[in-house]
């Protein structure tokens, strides 16, 4: 197994972004494990199954091909082949991710997707349970945190970008419920790890969370 940099936290904090450009840098592979259960949930919306259903999610999600791969510099999400990273990030599917993702049997399931990828690659891995239940003994551990209503400002704009017009409001309100969910839920909740470093992204520049990860791992990898 290859070098793991985990790297949790909220939805909005940062972590998608700067996680990638961290393995951009580093020359890591990028596994956004965010991406891998709004698949989930978009394929169960699909199907049309019911969301308390948790054995026949469960086993959707073991039959579901998900890969990633780099399209000249933007990273996609394919489900069975077919490309689906904008149907992924519809408001749609970010209101039922947190009910899918708290099912115990879809966390396993995408727990062992994650170590398998893991195996023979250097990974920069972010999500909500990295840290804590994927790799608890990964080489490096991150939490990236920032103000809510920073957090939803910085929500508009993928939403924008999709065509999607939410307002703040109506974004704190989803990420406030997002947050509830994800921390509280019974398998794997969202919570720092006890020798995770906490990155406050509230004041912070995109440049600046790249520069503070990738400084802090070359600097211990010397």
């Amino acid at each position: 197994m290859g070098m793991i940099i985990a790297i949790d936290g909220p939805a909005g904090s940062g972590k998608s972004s700067t996680a990638k450009e961290v393995a951009r840098q580093l020359n890591f592979t990028y596994v956004d494990t965010g991406a891998m259960y709004r698949t989930v949930t978009l394929a169960t919306l699909q199907r049309n199954i019911d969301i308390e259903n948790e054995e026949a999610i469960t086993r959707l999600a073991r039959k579901l091909d998900i890969r990633f791969r780099w399209i000249d510099t933007i990273h996609h999400t394919f489900l069975d082949n077919e490309d689906v990273s904008d149907a992924i990030r519809t408001s749609t599917v970010a209101a039922m991710v947190s009910p899918v993702s708290a099912i115990p049997g879809v966390r396993v399931v995408m727990a062992e997707q994650q170590r398998a990828m893991a195996e023979n690659d250097n990974i920069v891995m972010e999500g909500r349970d990295i840290g804590t239940n994927v790799f608890p003994n990964a080489d490096f551990k991150f939490y990236m945190d920032a103000d809510i209503y920073v957090r939803a400002k910085r929500r508009i704009n993928d939403y924008r970008k999709i065509g999607q017009s939410l307002t703040i409001d109506e974004i704190v309100k989803e990420l406030e419920k997002r947050d509830k969910i994800d921390s509280s839920r019974s398998h794997s909740p969202l919570k720092k790890a006890e020798d995770a470093i906490v990155i406050d992204t509230s004041t912070l520049s995109f440049q600046e969370q790249v520069d503070q990860i990738v400084s802090i791992i070359r600097k211990k990898s010397d």
